[in-house]
């Protein structure tokens, strides 16, 4: 019997480290020639698992190489690797290590394959990536300008029009990108016909979380962050808290929940009648984002618009 071959991938600037487990180990440039020989050389293996790191999008080119040669990829968080070297007593840290135990880490964690995001997917989530990334560069000159000296003010209200400009750009690149594909602009049409849903919102979750509409509730909270963890042991109860998930949809969805408390008949009725129990604001304000969360989830699953006239349990 054969035993299955899983490889790690560490990822970095200008290399690649692999490791076969079983077998050997080697590196190549993180290029393009790099790539083909990754490539080539794992093909003929047929490995049942390759597992690299999300390195800040070093890792997309190659991650994209794999999975059009058909191989098993899968791209996972660092710090559960790094928990895992921890579990297992590797303490020491090289490339050649990390590589090492992202191919341990196939083997026994065997992380789930999900299909990557094609390249329009990666295209709109780089622009609402470069989006965010203007508005918290916008923010920062705002906040420099008030207690600027004198001779620079005028260099940062320049800089500031520029990013305004940029930002107006980038908006319209996006609800471009929305209206060239069929799939999209439908997709934003239902999930806007939700009151308290919006532009930024849609397009954070068509970019970042394309599995919306087709996972289960409870998986759909645990993706995003805003499932409720247990933390018990013996006769202690302590408080459940969220945690994890994908903090640029998280953080969207949070502004779009408090928008929903105020316009949404739904989610304003499950607001106060959490409140009026006694909830925290802030725990009921969650518990509002899995709820709009879970709405739009089966809107899209079943393909339909929000109506207004039915009622909403919940």
């Amino acid at each position: 019997m054969n035993t299955p071959v899983c490889v790690g991938i560490d990822v970095s600037q200008s290399q690649l480290d692999v490791a076969v487990r079983p077998g050997i180990c080697f590196s190549v440039t993180n290029d393009e020639p790099g790539w083909t020989t990754v490539v080539t050389q794992l093909r003929r293996l047929a490995p049942v698992r390759i597992v690299l790191e999300a390195t800040g999008g070093l890792e997309v080119p190659l991650a994209g190489a794999l999975a059009a040669d058909g191989l098993p990829v899968v791209v996972v968080n660092p710090r559960q690797v790094r928990d895992f070297a921890r579990a297992t007593g590797q303490l020491a840290k090289t490339d050649a290590l990390d590589a090492q135990i992202l191919a341990h880490f196939a083997e026994v964690i065997r992380p789930q394959i999900r299909p990557l995001p094609d390249a329009q997917t990666q295209a709109l989530a780089a622009l609402a990536t470069r989006r965010r990334q203007l508005i918290e560069m916008l923010t920062a000159e705002k906040n420099r300008l008030r207690t600027a000296a004198p001779s620079i003010r005028k260099s940062l209200r320049a800089h500031m029009v520029w990013l305004q400009r940029a930002r107006t750009h980038t908006d319209t690149e996006l609800a471009q990108a929305i209206q060239d594909s069929p799939v999209w602009r439908e997709k934003d049409d239902l999930l806007r016909s939700v009151p308290g849903v919006g532009p930024v919102l849609t397009t954070t979750v068509l970019a970042n979380l394309p599995e919306l509409g087709t996972l289960t509730n409870k998986q759909m909270a645990a993706l995003v962050g805003v499932a409720p963890l247990n933390r018990d042991s013996g006769t202690l109860h302590g408080k459940r808290m969220v945690w994890g998930g994908r903090a640029q949809v998280r953080a969207t969805l949070y502004m779009a929940a408090i928008v929903a408390t105020r316009y949404n008949p739904a989610i304003k009725t499950f607001y106060q009648r959490l409140c009026g129990v006694g909830k925290a604001k802030k725990v009921a304000l969650v518990a509002c984002m899995r709820k709009l969360l879970t709405m739009l989830n089966a809107m899209l699953k079943h393909r339909t618009r929000w109506r207004t006239n039915l009622p909403q349990h919940a």
